[in-house]
């Protein structure tokens, strides 16, 4: 059992990493392994719509955006953590998703448990929480919850770490991240039967 957590700050150690630390943290007490992947401060390409996904089942751009792919594919989940930039998520970390989303294959996320946290001086969080959700929820992804939205405030990890509602949320989300992957390893259930693909517009 294993989870994905997508640091997606430009800063290696800062509260978004924070977050995500305390989560691997709850996780191992429930016996559940998690590796925190850093996308880092480099410029990450967009989504150029070329469709090249379509035939080679990855991303064109051969980047990390396709490491992220094959992790994903062995993960039972994944937890998406980002600062919160003008009320929205880090526009690096947005440009990796679309790609990473896009590119991938319906069986390398469907039903695998999807989150995300957020974090932020003052205010935004819910926005950008809502943003990142929609990755999921297009995906087939079942989200996990906790007992508030998942947002932390600080400027600073220090000033994080005193939120002290903030990280009974994070330990909360991941011990619901732990108890739904170790059901659905119990479980053993096969994949609910996918319904035919239709794509309409609505001039059509």
């Amino acid at each position: 059992m294993n989870v994905l957590l997508l640091n997606g700050s430009p800063n290696a150690a800062g509260c978004t990493f924070t977050s995500l630390n305390i989560i691997k943290e709850q996780l191992a007490m429930h016996g559940v392994a998690a590796e925190i992947h850093h996308i880092g401060s480099e410029p990450v390409q967009g989504c150029t719509n070329c469709k090249a996904c379509f035939k080679l089942k990855q991303c064109v751009f051969n980047d990390q955006v396709n490491e992220l792919a094959s992790k994903l594919n062995g993960a039972d989940g994944m937890i998406i953590g980002s600062p919160v930039y003008y009320a929205a998520a880090n526009g690096a970390l947005t440009a990796l998703l679309d790609r990473l989303f896009f590119s991938t294959p319906v069986n390398v996320k469907r039903m695998k448990f999807g989150a995300c946290v957020v974090n932020c001086r003052r205010g935004g969080n819910s926005a950008a929480f809502d943003q990142l959700n929609k990755y999921f929820t297009i995906s087939e992804m079942p989200l996990v919850s906790s007992c508030y939205w998942n947002g932390t405030h600080g400027f600073v990890p220090e000033e994080m770490l005193r939120d002290a509602e903030g990280l009974r949320i994070l330990k909360v989300l991941a011990n619901n991240m732990a108890y739904l992957t170790k059901c659905k390893h119990a479980a053993a259930l096969p994949l609910p039967e996918k319904e035919p693909f239709v794509m309409t517009h609505f001039i059509n």
